[in-house]
This record gives C-alpha cells, sequence and structure tokens, in this order.
C-alpha cells in the first residue's frame, strides 16, 4: 500500500514539473515571436517599423510604415532606401515601389554586431526625406535579441490597436503634447457685422416712387460696380416734379450760357465791367454743374441709382413703387469681404484687455475653429467706458472673411491674453468624454494606444489645458480620438499579439 501511494507521489511531481516546463516553454515561445517595434518622425513623415531583431549573420525582415504628416495618409509611390549601419559598417536596400500602399518590406543581414542606426532615405516627386531611428542593436545570440525585443514591446492593460491600415482609411492624426504659454481665456459669444469700408447704403438722391428693373432685387442678389440697382421717377409728383426740375435747370444752363457768351464778347470792347463777366461766368458755371448733375442721372423722367462697389445685396429698405425721400436709404450692398467681430464682455475683463494677444473663434453650425492669424485679422478696439443702459465692454475684431463668415451671424470667440505661465495643452479633438470623465489616447507605437483618463482645465477653441494625465512630449491621437474608443470597445485585436503585414 505504502508502495502504491509513492509511486502516486511520483507520478504528480512528474505531472507538475512537466506543466511547468509547458508554461515557461510557451513564454519562451511568445518571446521569440515578439518583434521590434520603432517609431520616428521627418519634416514630412511618420515611420513605424515592425521588425525581426536584429542578429549577426540572420535577414533581418522589416516591414516599414510610411506616413505623410500633413494627412497621416500612406506613401503611395517613391523609391526607399534602408540602410543598417553599424559603426564605419553598413548594409542597405532599396526599393523602388511599396509593397502594399504605405508599406514597404526590406530584408537587411547585418555583418557585424553592435549598437548603430537604422536610416530611411525617402524619394518623391516632391523632394528628398530622410528619418533616422538610432540605437538600434544587433546581437550575436537569437535568444537574448528576442528576450530584449519582448521586453522592450509597448504594453497597457487598457490599450487599444488600431492598425496603420485602419488609420489610413479614415481621418486620423496625432500630435505632441505641448508646453507652452497659456493665459486667461475670456469666453463669450460675438456677432459678426460688417466692417465701415465693407457696406455701402444707396440713398435716394431726389424724391419719387422707387422702381427696380425687375422683380429679382432681393437680398443676397450679386451687384457689380457701377450697375445700376433702381431709378427714382418723379416725374407724375405734384410737388419737387423731376421733369420740371430737369426742364428748369436746362432752361437756366441755356440762359446762361447765353449770358456768359454775350458779356464775354461785350468786355472785349470794355462796354462791360470785369466784375460784370465774373458775375456770368459764375452763374453759368453753376447752372452747367446742375445741369450735368441732372443730366447725367436723368432719363425718360426717371433718376437711376447704380452700385459704388461690386457685392450683394444684403437689405433692401423700400419696395417697388414705394415713395422716397431725397436722402432716404433705399439698398444696403456689402462686399462681405473685411467683418468685424464684436463681443460684449462683463467689466470684470476691463484690466486684461490691454494685454490681448489673439483671438480665435469657433462657427456654431460646424464646430470649425479659425485663428486670428489664419483671418489676417487684428483687434480693433475695446471700450473704455460704459453707461446705465449698456454696462459692458465692446471688444471689436476686424478679420478677412477667408472662412465664409454670414453677416449678421454668431460665433464663439475665445480672446487670449498675454502671459508667462506655462501649460501642457492637447488638441481639443484629442479629447473624449465618457460618463463625465475625460480620456485621451496616448499613443505607445503608431498602432497601440492606451486609454489614458485627464483632468483638463480652460480652452482656447483649439487647444485644452491638461492639469493632469499626460506630459510635455507624449503624443496622442488628435482626429478620430472616437474611432480608436470605437476600436477599444469592439476588442478585436490582442495588443500583444502582433499582426503580419
Amino acid at each position: 500500500m505504502r508502495t502504491r501511494r509513492i509511486a502516486m507521489a511520483l507520478l504528480v511531481a512528474a505531472a507538475l514539473a512537466g506543466c511547468a516546463r509547458n508554461n515557461k516553454a510557451a513564454k519562451d515561445e511568445h518571446a521569440h515571436d515578439e518583434n521590434l517595434q520603432l517609431t520616428n518622425y521627418s519634416v514630412d513623415f511618420e515611420v513605424f517599423v515592425e521588425a525581426v531583431p536584429f542578429v549577426v549573420g540572420q535577414p533581418g525582415d522589416i516591414s516599414a510604415h510610411f506616413s505623410f504628416l500633413k494627412n497621416f495618409k500612406p506613401l503611395t509611390g517613391g523609391s526607399v532606401t534602408a540602410s543598417l549601419i553599424i559603426g564605419t559598417d553598413g548594409i542597405r536596400q532599396t526599393l523602388e515601389q511599396p509593397t502594399r500602399p504605405g508599406i514597404y518590406k526590406f530584408s537587411l543581414q547585418p555583418a557585424v554586431a553592435g549598437t548603430g542606426k537604422l536610416v530611411f532615405d525617402i524619394k518623391t516627386p516632391g523632394g528628398i526625406s530622410q528619418i533616422t531611428i538610432p540605437n538600434i542593436k544587433v546581437y550575436t545570440d537569437v535568444h537574448d535579441a528576442q528576450h530584449e525585443a519582448a521586453a522592450a514591446a509597448a504594453t497597457s492593460s487598457n490599450g487599444v490597436v488600431f492598425t496603420k491600415e485602419q488609420s489610413w482609411k479614415v481621418d486620423f492624426a496625432t500630435d505632441e503634447v505641448r508646453r507652452e504659454p497659456f493665459g486667461q481665456i475670456i469666453r463669450a459669444t460675438a456677432q459678426i457685422q460688417p466692417s465701415q469700408g465693407d457696406e455701402r447704403i444707396i440713398t435716394a438722391k431726389t424724391g419719387g416712387i422707387v422702381l427696380f428693373p425687375g422683380d429679382n432685387v432681393v437680398d443676397g442678389k450679386a451687384v457689380s460696380a457701377g450697375q445700376t440697382l433702381f431709378s427714382i421717377d418723379g416725374s407724375g409728383m405734384a410737388d419737387n416734379n423731376l421733369s420740371v426740375r430737369y426742364a428748369e435747370a436746362e432752361s437756366e444752363y441755356n440762359r446762361a450760357k447765353v449770358e456768359c457768351d454775350r458779356k464775354t464778347e461785350l468786355a472785349r470792347e470794355n462796354i462791360v465791367s470785369q466784375s460784370d463777366l465774373l458775375k456770368a461766368k459764375t452763374d453759368f458755371a453753376n447752372a452747367e454743374a446742375n445741369y450735368n448733375n441732372l443730366k447725367r442721372n436723368f432719363s425718360a423722367g426717371k433718376q437711376s441709382a447704380s452700385s459704388p462697389i461690386g457685392g450683394f445685396v444684403t437689405r433692401v429698405l423700400v419696395r417697388n413703387g414705394e415713395y422716397a425721400e431725397a436722402g432716404q436709404p433705399v439698398l444696403v450692398v456689402s462686399q462681405n469681404r473685411d467683418l468685424f467681430i464684436k463681443a460684449e464682455l462683463q467689466p470684470r475683463y476691463f484690466d486684461i484687455l490691454g494685454g490681448v494677444t489673439s483671438a480665435n473663434f469657433r462657427t456654431l453650425d460646424n464646430n470649425r475653429t479659425y485663428t486670428l492669424e489664419e483671418l489676417g485679422g487684428h483687434m480693433v478696439s475695446y471700450g473704455k467706458s460704459t453707461d446705465i443702459s449698456n454696462p459692458l465692454v465692446p471688444v471689436v475684431f476686424q478679420v478677412n472673411n477667408k472662412a465664409g463668415f454670414l453677416s449678421g451671424s454668431f460665433v464663439e470667440l475665445y480672446i487670449k491674453t498675454q502671459t508667462s505661465a506655462q501649460a501642457v495643452t492637447v488638441p481639443n479633438e484629442s479629447i473624449v468624454e465618457e460618463m463625465g470623465s475625460y480620456f485621451v489616447f496616448v499613443q505607445l507605437t503608431p498602432e497601440f494606444f492606451e486609454k489614458r483618463a485627464v483632468k483638463k482645465g480652460v480652452t482656447d477653441g483649439i487647444r485644452t489645458e491638461i492639469t493632469k494625465g499626460v506630459s510635455e512630449g507624449d503624443r496622442v491621437v488628435s482626429k478620430g480620438a472616437i474611432l480608436v474608443k470605437l476600436a477599444q470597445a469592439s476588442g478585436t485585436l490582442d495588443a500583444h499579439s502582433g499582426h503580419v503585414h
């Protein structure tokens, strides 16, 4: 009986030892599958490299993913040379076209061990660029290479895989967390208004009935400089009849001309004095000016009015057939080119308005944000006093309407003030809200991101201050963060598995 128990114990011990060996073998096998994951940037490109750890005398497969930094789309054409340089020794390979859009696959077999660099030279029709990845180790032992690659692999319990193939298909980008001057931000609602030189009010030059040429003189109608917009018909008026005035002006012009010519001839014979001649010339000049003015604008019993500028009609103030007094506004024409953006602030901001450095404007319809510099604008003025009827302080910016702002509409205004304080900031689009908490996706590799909780401060409409959660130099998803969040929710990939392109 005792012998039987001893035999059973030996069998259990052997089984446990076998399990331990199997677990260790599984761990070693997983470590052996680990690839190097390398990332770097040039002015124009991002490169993400997945490579077999480099060992002397063995071919090292390299899968390099190239993305344009301007839009994070794949490099689809051009030659790329990969060079592995250890000291003075180096090997290289050139591919004239990508293996697949954005992906170039190289194979380099190092001849010497040591620490060097991996260099990519990119030639495209747009120019030449170079990306260098430093601190590349070439090992003499395969086991050491594989274990160090496994130890260096990016891991996170809250990570999500979002492959380059996925990001290339959507609106995606990453950006560095920056530490920059970030002063007090004044947030307000502002109204778009036409500037003084951008808008013209066209008035009736004489009293009469307003007649529009057709039925298309309406708000929004495009007009050109010198185009006739309406006419004033005063021919049927009992008082201040334009036809009568024109006839009187023409008669007075003819009379003054004859009188001036007569006295000019008599003055040559010294029959009239120089003062009488001067008076005759003055009367003729006045009559001529009055007559020419009416003649220039008077046609078929009507006086025409034209647009002094090119633009479009913003307001029609008089209906067709309605009587208008001389000097009464009839139409407003605007170029919608130079605009005022006006906000009214609480008096508590008055002391810091002298230190305004810039401003950002966010449209309410499409949430697009523009900087003051982007619109070629500047701060015009701010109020220096208030009154009982309006205790607020006006602030006015002038901008070029490159954004297609609509006069009369409203925008969200972020006024930036001068400061020496520094703050850690991220793009607004980086921040994802979830049940009242805020998160960003921090890049561990260009295909692996960690969801990290942050505490945010103020925003200038483009970037937001982060007081806790990220550090300067971290790289976060700046476009497409919601898509990465959806990828995390699907949980389709193991972040540690390593996929094959």
